[in-house]
């Protein structure tokens, strides 16, 4: 059984499919969740702690798909290529994804503001989601770091920094096709990139 707080990002990322954020009332999140308003401000703060708290869930599942192409017993052009296609894929059917990675919100979506660290707060901080989102290039660098540290371990440095190369346009290639999608769909990236690792 999910807990209040998971209930209550669900309630909130369900509310997105037919409204605008600016639309989304918290009595309604709380209301849909099955527990009471209060409930939701203890968890979150704010409307704007619920976005940001929404955005690392959003973010956490497209990092955790990325550990699982990563993890995956293949060459590490493969992986790369699948880090690449499930990019793509996670933007294409996830908005939020999208907007953590290119940093296009939209009206549509709640487009976290920073969080200030306030003090003597009895919601703990955890709670409230003050820590701050990654912008897109921070999270790139989340992916290319993981990316590197799962292939290169054992390798000698020039083919570690080939390797960190090769991350780096496997995931610039995913982001062009996110903005600009091409007509092969997804594995059209996951081609790309096979490709620009046989021709270096």
């Amino acid at each position: 059984m999910p807990t209040a707080r998971e209930s209550l990002l669900d309630s909130a990322l369900s509310a997105l499919t037919g409204l605008p954020w600016s639309a989304v009332r918290m009595v309604d999140v709380a209301s849909a969740a099955g527990v009471s308003r209060q409930t939701l401000y203890n968890e979150f703060g704010s409307k704007d702690g619920l976005a940001r708290a929404l955005a690392r869930r959003e973010a956490d599942v497209y990092l955790r798909g990325v550990d699982r192409a990563l993890g995956e017993a293949a060459a590490p052009t493969e992986r790369l290529a699948a880090v690449a296609e499930w990019t793509v894929a996670t933007a294409r059917g996830h908005p939020m994804v999208r907007a953590l990675l290119t940093g296009c919100w939209g009206e549509r979506l709640p487009a976290p503001r920073p969080a200030f660290r306030t003090t003597g707060s009895p919601v703990p901080a955890q709670r409230r989601a003050d820590a701050g989102l990654p912008g897109p290039s921070e999270l790139l660098a989340v992916v290319r770091d993981r990316a590197v540290a799962a292939l290169e371990p054992g390798r000698p440095k020039e083919e570690a920094d080939r390797i960190a190369y090769h991350c780096e346009v496997a995931l610039r290639l995913a982001l062009s096709y996110i903005v600009a999608p091409g007509g092969q769909g997804v594995e059209g990236v996951g081609r790309l990139v096979r490709d620009a690792a046989m021709r270096s």
